[in-house]
């Protein structure tokens, strides 16, 4: 039976969605969803969300509208598992055992943190300024995202590809740790599509909230024109050839276009397309592109009620493998319950008291003996000559009340002796170490009976 792909991936719910996430993570997770052997994990990152933001309200809108971004996208709740970070308790427990092995070092290379200190110091400011542990550890909350679904490719940008990396480094260093041969984590992959990892927001660079430079995806068709007609071109006049290799207007029009309409309209760039005119294509072909699911957004947003019952049947289908995988987890590292463990100490012993019996017999004379053998049938005692099985058998309890052994070396062998008086011999061994294991082994043998 071929095992199916585990595709995981999050968005952080800070703000609204905008091209850029679409085309760089929502669009590619969905259309990878469809894939009859993909088994998807999608969810909103709320817990990353608070790392870099403090205000309350921003992140609910956010949560809502990415949701219904999702939804609108045309994201199968039936056919993948749909979830909230902050649904899945398991989570952030995982992030405590995964911290517990993450080494610093390797948090220190992180590119958020590394970034930040670099603009502290450039700013004459302590390295560390403004720097939480959120930021500084965010890399270990993905970590923990993606180990406890056991991801096998995660759709990522390509400025978190490293964090993938990390990842993998932390579970490997768990499953060295803990796992003693087995392999708790599988090992993840970063999935890109290269064409459009990174789309340019309005002013060329990376299009993302903290540049204040995005098209909003579900916007209006008016709000997206006038986002459009914000993009900064060069001050080539229409009739003049443009370039459409160095256009950030082509790069976007690229990322929602068939190579047939690509193709087109870079012809019409190096033929001299005024920029107004490039500029109301890229908005036609992204009002047709977006225009349906648009309507679906809003129906959405206008229905929170029904998000929610969507996202908690989510929580639990993602639960139902994160609760039992967490508890092997918690088992993994000593985190077990003393219940449990006194229960299995009692069945090994109890095991261990029939491994170990007295066999009684009545010998040729008429005289009844017993012979005592270990768990494999090794003979450790054979009991001298009693006149009636009643002495026989309250010889073997007095050996098994757990009373101190009297055991007396003697040459290659062994004697046990009760109140003064010698009651069984063990056979001779071939050596005094194979004497004195079999003199271990009788004490194991009787150490469930004086429990």
């Amino acid at each position: 039976m071929t095992t199916r792909t585990r595709i995981l991936t999050g968005i952080t719910t800070t703000g609204t969605p905008h091209l850029g996430n679409y085309a760089g993570a929502i669009r590619p997770a969905i259309l990878a969803s469809r894939d009859s052997n993909a088994d998807s994990f999608y969810f909103l990152a709320d817990y990353h969300a608070l790392i870099k933001c403090d205000d309350p309200l921003r992140i609910q809108r956010s949560r809502l509208e990415i949701a219904a971004t999702w939804l609108a996208g045309g994201l199968d709740v039936d056919r993948v598992t749909f979830y909230r970070q902050s649904d899945i308790p398991e989570i952030p427990e995982l992030t405590w055992l995964l911290t517990c092995v993450a080494a610093k070092g390797l948090l220190n290379r992180a590119h958020a943190y590394k970034a930040s200190v670099d603009k502290n110091v450039e700013a004459g400011e302590d390295p560390d300024a403004g720097i939480t542990m959120g930021l500084y550890s965010y890399p270990v909350l993905m970590a923990a995202d993606i180990l406890m679904f056991n991801a096998h490719k995660v759709p990522v940008g390509r400025d978190q590809i490293q964090h993938v990396e990390m990842a993998r480094d932390i579970g490997q260093r768990f499953n060295h740790l803990f796992g003693q041969g087995k392999e708790f984590f599988t090992m993840p992959e970063a999935l890109i599509e290269e064409s459009v990892a990174t789309l340019p927001g309005l002013d060329g660079r990376k299009m993302s909230k903290s540049y204040d430079n995005t098209i909003p995806l579900f916007s209006s068709a008016k709000e997206m024109k006038d986002a459009i007609s914000r993009i900064v071109t060069d001050s080539r006049a229409p009739g003049e050839a443009k370039d459409p290799d160095n256009s950030h207007l082509f790069t976007l029009f690229q990322a929602f276009s068939t190579p047939a309409q690509s193709a087109e309209f870079r012809s019409e760039l190096l033929q001299g397309l005024g920029w107004g005119e490039a500029k109301n294509r890229l908005f036609q072909l992204l009002d047709s592109e977006l225009g349906e699911a648009r309507e679906r957004y809003h129906q959405f947003i206008e229905r929170p009620s029904d998000l929610e019952d969507i996202l908690q049947l989510g929580a639990k289908k993602a639960r139902a493998v994160a609760t039992p995988f967490l508890n092997e987890l918690r088992e993994a590292v000593g985190l077990r319950s003393f219940v449990s463990q006194v229960q299995v100490t009692t069945q090994t012993k109890k095991k261990a008291a029939k491994a170990a019996r007295f066999v009684s017999f009545r010998d040729e004379d008429g005289s009844f003996r017993f012979r005592l053998l270990s768990a494999e049938g090794e003979q450790l005692l054979l009991s001298n000559n009693f006149a009636d099985g009643k002495t026989a058998g309250q010889v073997t309890k007095q050996l098994q009340s757990g009373q101190p052994l009297d055991v007396r070396s003697d040459d290659l062998g062994f004697s046990v002796w009760l109140d003064g008086a010698c009651v069984a011999q063990s056979p001779a061994f071939a050596d005094s170490a194979a004497r004195d294991a079999a003199i271990d082994a009788l004490r194991v043998a009787l150490t469930p009976a004086r429990d």
